[in-house]
């Protein structure tokens, strides 16, 4: 293995912790949910975090709802979801795009590099175009290094300016999926 691919390697593994100190040092107070392996460190560290209220949903579009309460509350909230779930909260993104709301969801890709399951191909190909249609401004981010120079703009953006954020995680920063 070369120096790079080694480096890439530990980058690739250690990214969920470095978010999380970015999300927490960003004043990020509450998380909401689906179970994904995708997020499955970060959704561990934020439910290890005393500090933070980390909510199961049991749809998408419960976070977004979640999220508007977390910011009338005095909290800073994230919404942690696949690409398949962007497509459960298409209609639930007006409350924050209308009431100007921050938001900030951080959207793990399914249906590109590598994907296994035929079903989530068609979201993961629409994700962008219907978050941006709505009005949510779309980061998407290929590699760890990317994400994690994205994340603290993403959080002034959401949380000062008042703006709904999407940043995509493309699937290669996951890994393939094997089942």
């Amino acid at each position: 293995m070369t120096d790079t691919e080694l480096l890439e390697k530990t980058t690739a593994k250690a990214w969920p912790d470095r978010l999380y100190a970015q999300l927490r040092a960003g004043g990020v107070t509450h998380t909401s949910y689906v179970p994904d392996a995708g997020h499955a460190r970060l959704i561990d560290l934020l439910r290890s975090d005393s500090e933070v209220t980390a909510t199961v949903l049991t749809t998408e579009e419960e976070g977004v709802a979640l999220a508007a309460g977390a910011w009338l509350g005095g909290a800073r909230s994230v919404i942690l979801m696949q690409s398949s779930g962007v497509g459960n909260c298409i209609n639930m993104l007006s409350l924050p795009v209308i009431a100007r709301f921050p938001l900030l969801m951080l959207v793990t890709m399914r249906g590109e590099w590598g994907e296994f399951n035929p079903w989530q191909v068609p979201m993961g190909q629409a994700t962008e175009d219907a978050l941006r249609s709505i009005g949510v401004r779309v980061f998407r981010a290929e590699t760890a290094e990317e994400l994690l120079a994205i994340v603290p703009a993403a959080l002034v953006e959401a949380f000062d300016a008042d703006q709904q954020i999407a940043i995509l995680i493309g699937q290669r920063v996951m890994g393939e999926k094997k089942w």
